[in-house]
């Protein structure tokens, strides 16, 4: 059989004019002017997608503080090694941030700032030779820790921030877990057995590493029992801790706790199941809205808190 091409000129047409547009000039960008002020530039981006997201996300998060409102963040330990442990130290002294949940990779960067001031090693270098995670301090430090706060009947968070003060490290400033215990936020650490180097160390105690965490899993869902017209901010952690806050939820909402309108937020560098799902989607399902920017922390970070912080001082 042989085919004819298909005419067109039958086909029914209509009027732009007529016709709804998803895109207008009124949505365009503005173009800004050096010297700018933040706040002009946030107004200035296009009215499109994350273009919109961002000051929606934004004067979510001032309404909330505003409203004495809690702002949860959870995240992974890249956010610790691109340099934004003093952004969220300053949230924490301002009373912005309240509580903060980390992974076990967390605590490991977050001990050795601390204590010398630098980390991240260089995998490719010393994974052939076997060497990969075996600094000793480090894992003394972290154990030690979790051994004593397994003892006493304390979270990890708080005991690792106990033994860096504890201690005295010489860079506990730019320490998340000390400011923290200094400033009394709480911080909770939800580990996966074998996923941390401190664990392949001799030092390591897994009942005290599994009672810790438990722990803090409890005092976790606390924190969310308290959700309602707050916040909760994932970044960077793809699996870990989304399954942790869809869990926490639901026990938290099961013992009679009213968690429906809240603003959730993913920040990460690709797109990922669990977090579009356990974050963003399921969540704010019966209340509130879940957002999800997909860029590098350490320039998607600075610019969120800069502009919650100009937002917040327009409103005195």
């Amino acid at each position: 059989m042989t085919l004819t091409p298909l005419k067109f000129d039958q086909l029914k047409t209509y009027s732009v004019h007529d016709r709804f547009s998803k895109v207008t000039v009124d949505n365009f960008a503005t173009p800004v002017q050096p010297g700018v002020s933040l706040a002009d530039f946030i107004k200035s981006l296009p009215d499109q997608l994350c273009g919109r997201d961002l000051p929606e996300l934004i004067e979510r998060l001032a309404k909330g503080h505003r409203n004495n409102r809690p702002l949860i963040i959870g995240m992974g330990a890249h956010v610790i090694k691109v340099g934004l442990n003093p952004l969220l130290i300053d949230l924490m002294e301002k009373g912005i941030l309240t509580g903060l949940a980390l992974n076990g990779a967390g605590i490991v960067h977050d001990t050795e700032i601390a204590m010398v001031g630098r980390t991240s090693e260089d995998v490719d270098q010393v994974l052939s030779l076997g060497e990969f995670g075996a600094a000793r301090e480090t894992g003394e430090a972290v154990n030690a820790a979790i051994v004593a706060g397994a003892a006493a009947n304390h979270g990890m968070g708080e005991s690792i921030g106990d033994y860096l003060l504890k201690q005295d490290f010489p860079y506990n400033r730019y320490s998340l877990l000390a400011s923290a215990r200094r400033l009394g936020i709480p911080v909770t650490v939800h580990v996966a057995i074998g996923t941390d180097i401190v664990h392949i160390h001799p030092s390591a105690d897994g009942a005290a590493i599994g009672t810790t965490s438990y722990l803090d899993f409890q005092l976790f869902c606390r924190l969310i029992s308290q959700l309602e017209q707050g916040a909760y901010i994932n970044i960077g952690s793809a699996v870990i801790l989304p399954e942790i806050f869809l869990k926490a939820l639901t026990v938290v909402r099961n013992l009679g706790n009213v968690v429906n309108d809240f603003t959730t937020a993913n920040f990460d560098f690709i797109r990922h199941y669990r977090t579009m799902t356990n974050v963003v989607n399921r969540p704010t399902a019966g209340g509130g809205k879940g957002y999800n920017f997909i860029g590098h922390h350490e320039i998607m970070i600075p610019l969120l808190i800069a502009g919650l912080l100009e937002r917040l001082a327009d409103h005195g």
